[in-house]
């Protein structure tokens, strides 16, 4: 019983250590991966360019988002909606380069909860969403 107790208390005290830290740290945050296509810039911007077909090639397409700038074919800028632990946008690039095109995705996020915080900043990374993101465009595209 005595260590079930000293169990508790230290996942409690991890717990809290880690609310704490995330409380220090900045609430906003920003992000960027790029990936090259052997595709022009249209057929990367067509891909990308409605966050709704996210879902048939892109496994990490569960927050709801929509678009706030389109400007065909070279930037997207989408938005976090309906989402109470983060928020903020994706601003997407396609610029052409000799051999197709170049797609450069800017997170500047927010995440609310502390916990969140530290473990994104610590644990999880800024830019694994991304990174995965850019993998099944590239699998969808070639």
């Amino acid at each position: 019983m005595r260590l079930a107790i000293y169990i508790a208390v230290s996942l409690i005290a991890v717990v809290g250590i880690v609310a704490l830290t995330g409380n220090v740290l900045p609430v906003n945050h920003e992000a960027s991966r790029s990936a090259e296509f052997a595709r022009p810039p249209d057929v990367v911007f067509a891909l990308i360019a409605d966050p709704a077909t996210y879902r048939g090639w892109w496994q990490g397409a569960e927050v709801k988002t929509v678009v706030v700038e389109n400007v065909p074919p070279s930037r997207l800028v989408t938005k976090i909606v309906d989402e109470t632990q983060f928020g903020g946008t994706w601003t997407f690039e396609v610029a052409s380069t000799p051999s197709g095109s170049r797609l450069t995705i800017t997170e500047r996020g927010e995440i609310y909860n502390p916990v969140f915080r530290a473990l994104a900043k610590y644990a999880i990374g800024y830019t694994g969403t991304m990174e995965s993101f850019l993998e099944a465009a590239k699998r969808k595209l070639n």
